[in-house]
């Protein structure tokens, strides 16, 4: 074994296994005997095509190759792309935003006009020649219109589909039980699907096109309630997720009354940023197959109706991210502590239903990591201004190289979007990627993070810059003060919620040596008045009501206190951002350039709010190498482009 400083091991990992070396995947559906599913692709520009497999197993074949993208932009963040239901399959094309029905031989077919519509939350009943879905309108004059919409399958819908519901400013998953009746679930600014919500039901007639028969009637939520995720049991019954009790748990209503199905101080689902989400599945009459979060533990398990049992499918450590049913069978994307997630495949109905053995269909990574230098997650938690926070800490490992006696590793902070996220225990090969070069990660599930409960979320609430940042400070400073990381060598490091906590940490503490920013936020004033729909007014639950509290807005905000940044900065943003503009960025750079202070702006053309691209992705990550190898007094090992930045004391340091 070799010695080396800390940030300067030779790893194994490279930069093509995070980008080439790496598919998503996602959105499993069973249906007429096969499995479907997303697969998608830094190196083809994060393209998401859609996929098949028979369940008795075979070849995956691609059903929609290139140049086919399979995507949507409903909420800016969209999900719910496909559908597929008696062999007949409907998908958002994210090029123009319209449906296409895939034919048998694989032609797709428009079914509904060009224009501004925009299409999510896809259902498809091939009974009834019915697709229902979320509709987006942006043809009109101020914010875009949401409603949900009834089309026909085999289209023109020249008219864009039938409106069920109009009127709240939100709405997602729309629901068709046997007899007719739709659920649905809604909500109105300025709340988020994880603050207020109500679910609906009323029944739907089809005399002269399709309609609601009736007024709705509201099954749950309302003020201070998130009421999610409505599925209809064979019995009749509607099933939902609501934090009521403090927690997301799941119920069952049926003629006017709610009845807890399993009351638990753990989380059946998590907060709705995409649409088209699966928290849980109807297995039968009497089960129902569920993901469930106990204070960041995440796991996979089958609910028993009527005995309220619960029984856990996965070893620990091992969570489901996506699921399915149907055949007997149960497909998930399962994620590991130790290796890269899989889509998989399972059998409920045999003598292994108890503890499944579990079918790889496809896998997330081919890399093999020597287990000797996996990084596995570690619990931790420390005291906060509001209570105790959680977390996952990250030591260096590499099977190879150790440090010199006596010394502690640099330590990256992370800081998750949302800020309404949950960072889970998951293998990651971005992670893995750090902890084999020598960083130790804490990576942060600070107040206001999901998997807790609604008070933990909740602490955010008018706080947001103040316990975030003070949580993620009060983490590094403990990992530091156990000897886990190095004082001196603390970086914060975020992607949108999570890079304003970064920036918002660089000019409110003297905690961090340094800090990377991603498409974060620098003026939340900018953030309030120029955003899209979906977040335009989640500021005011998480700041205050703008322009009413106009002065919190630059108090928070990090572009007006530069004067106190103290710290070097790396900025990556991408052109085509509509949630963070590309001006925010600038003006932070602008104004750390102008006080002398090292800092570098990495613009990437054609990325919007998340980098997608392979050749993105690499000149971040080798941005991000070099710009805390110059800082913190080491080469990396790896081949680099030296990092320009500018005020940076001296020439550039390899």
């Amino acid at each position: 074994m070799s010695t080396a400083p800390y940030g300067s091991w030779v790893s194994t990992l490279s930069i093509d296994d995070l980008t080439s070396g790496s598919t998503g995947l996602g959105a499993p559906t069973i249906d007429d005997g096969r499995l479907y599913w997303l697969e998608s692709r830094a190196d083809q520009g994060g393209r998401s095509s859609l996929w098949r497999r028979d369940l008795s197993g075979g070849e995956a074949q691609e059903l929609t190759p290139a140049p086919a993208y399979l995507r949507d932009r409903v909420h800016e963040y969209g999900g719910g792309e496909y559908a597929v239901a008696g062999g007949e399959l409907v998908y958002s094309e994210f090029s123009d935003g319209r449906l296409y029905r895939l034919g048998p031989d694989g032609s797709a077919t428009a079914i509904t006009p060009p224009g501004s519509l925009r299409y999510a939350d896809i259902r498809v009943h091939p009974d009834r020649s019915l697709v229902l879905a979320v509709r987006e309108d942006h043809g009109g004059a101020g914010e875009a219109e949401n409603t949900i919409v009834a089309l026909d399958l085999a289209g023109p819908n020249a008219d864009g589909g039938a409106v069920l519901c109009r009127g709240a400013d939100f709405y997602s998953t729309p629901e068709l039980s046997r007899d007719g009746r739709l659920a649905w679930t809604q909500w109105d600014h300025p709340n988020m699907p994880w603050d207020s919500t109500e679910i609906r039901v009323a029944p739907v007639g089809t005399d002269g096109g399709w309609r609601l028969a009736g007024d709705p009637v509201v099954v749950a939520g309302g003020p201070g309630e998130s009421a999610v995720a409505p599925r209809w049991l064979p019995d009749g019954r509607l099933a939902y997720v609501s934090d009521r009790t403090d927690w997301w748990n799941l119920y069952a209503w049926s003629d006017g009354v709610s009845t807890p199905l399993h009351p638990t101080d753990a989380e059946f689902c998590g907060p709705q940023w995409v649409l088209g989400q699966t928290p849980y599945a109807v297995l039968d009459d009497d089960h129902l197959l569920c993901t469930l979060n106990r204070s960041g533990a995440e796991s996979l398990a089958v609910l028993t109706l009527s005995t309220s049992d619960l029984r856990v499918l996965t070893e620990p450590g091992v969570a489901a991210d996506a699921i399915a049913v149907g055949h007997g069978r149960v497909a998930a994307v399962l994620s590991f502590a130790d290796r890269p997630a899989v889509l998989a495949l399972a059998d409920l109905t045999g003598p292994s239903a108890a503890t499944p053995d579990w079918e790889q269909v496809r896998v997330s990574s081919a890399t093999v990591l020597d287990p000797a230098s996996v990084s596995r997650a570690q619990a931790v938690s420390w005291p906060g201004e509001a209570g105790e926070v959680h977390g996952w800490f990250y030591p260096p490992r590499n099977a190879e190289v150790t440090a010199p006696a006596g010394t502690l590793p640099p330590l990256v902070t992370v800081s998750h979007g949302g800020p309404t996220s949950f960072s889970p225990a998951g293998f990651r090969l971005a992670y893995q990627f750090w902890t084999t070069r020598g960083y130790a990660i804490l990576d942060v599930n600070y107040g206001g993070s999901t998997g807790y409960g609604r008070a933990y979320r909740d602490r955010l609430q008018g706080r947001w810059g103040l316990v975030d940042v003070a949580d993620c400070a009060a983490g590094a400073e403990a990992m530091g003060d156990r000897g886990l990381a190095d004082p001196q060598r603390l970086a914060v490091k975020g992607g949108s919620a999570g890079g304003y906590t970064t920036l918002r940490a660089l000019t409110s503490t003297r905690t961090f040596a340094a800090g990377i920013s991603q498409y974060g936020v620098g003026d939340l004033e900018a953030l309030a008045t120029d955003t899209h729909k979906f977040e335009s007014r989640y500021l005011d639950g998480l700041v205050g009501p703008y322009p009413q509290d106009k002065a919190v807005y630059d108090d928070r905000s990090p572009i007006h206190h530069v004067d106190e940044l103290a710290a070097p900065i790396l900025l990556l943003q991408g052109t085509d951002d509509q949630v963070v503009p590309l001006n925010q960025a600038e003006e932070m750079a602008a104004a750390a350039r102008a006080k002398g202070l090292p800092v570098a702006l990495l613009v990437f053309e054609g990325e919007g709010h998340g980098f997608r691209r392979s050749e993105t992705i690499r000149a971040s990550i080798e941005a991000q190498q070099s710009f805390l190898g110059q800082l913190f007094g080491f080469v990396p090992a790896d081949d680099l482009p030296v990092l320009a930045i500018d005020n940076l004391p001296g020439p550039p340091r390899a």
